[in-house]
């Protein structure tokens, strides 16, 4: 089992972590707006760790048509066993190192305290910004990451991508993000924050699996 934490002062918004919290439709961050989606992948092992792979190799944002313009690792040590309750608060995590994987052109896997800028369009809108990986998960049967807001995005907020090979054996992969718009238009016309995030979440929903989702 492998789980990483990092976080530090550089991301733009307090709410760190605020994704896997239960309760995070009905008490989002202020001021901004709470977005979740499921979608079933298949079932199987195979299914869990195909879909797994490909999203800790980012295929979630690269196959949402999102460039990854620089990805630079966390120096120093990073965190293992972070985790959440059942009723959404933080449990402490130990200090540890996290094995560093690399895909085939040589770009890092995600890996908590990565920092990526990335780039492209959404709904003809820039979808440019720098993100940092708050925690990665990697265990025998749930695998994801989430990212959050560092700078130069139009919005500022956190999305959390997991995958999940449940007892029933059906593999289900799930994006929850809270957003609050930064740019003068989308704090002007809130709902194009709620398009733009829709948008992005069917993208990165036919990226991890464009053969076999169907929707929850």
């Amino acid at each position: 089992m492998r789980r990483g934490n990092f976080t530090d002062d550089t991301v733009d918004y307090a709410a760190v972590g605020a994704t896997q919290a239960p309760d995070l439709m009905q008490y989002p961050p202020e001021r901004s707006m709470p977005a979740e989606e499921s979608w079933r992948l298949g079932s199987g092992e195979e299914r869990f760790r195909t879909a797994g792979d490909a999203l800790l190799s980012w295929s979630a944002l690269t196959g949402a048509g999102l460039s990854l313009d620089e990805v630079r690792p966390a120096s120093g040590p990073m965190y293992s066993g972070v985790s959440f309750d059942a009723e959404g608060h933080p449990i402490a995590p130990s200090r540890s190192e996290a094995e560093q994987r690399f895909d085939s052109d040589g770009t890092p896997y995600v890996a908590a305290g990565t920092t990526v800028r990335v780039s492209g369009r959404v709904r003809g809108m820039s979808a440019d910004g720098q993100l940092r990986v708050i925690f990665a998960v990697d265990e025998p049967r749930r695998v994801g990451f989430a990212l959050g807001t560092v700078g130069d995005s139009v919005v500022s907020g956190e999305e959390s991508f997991m995958i999940d090979w449940y007892d029933n054996d059906e593999v289900w992969f799930t994006v929850r993000a809270f957003d609050a718009p930064t740019a003068l238009v989308y704090r002007t016309l809130r709902g194009m924050v709620r398009r733009r995030r829709r948008e992005l979440f069917q993208r990165y929903l036919r990226a991890i699996s464009p053969l076999y989702a169907t929707p929850q």
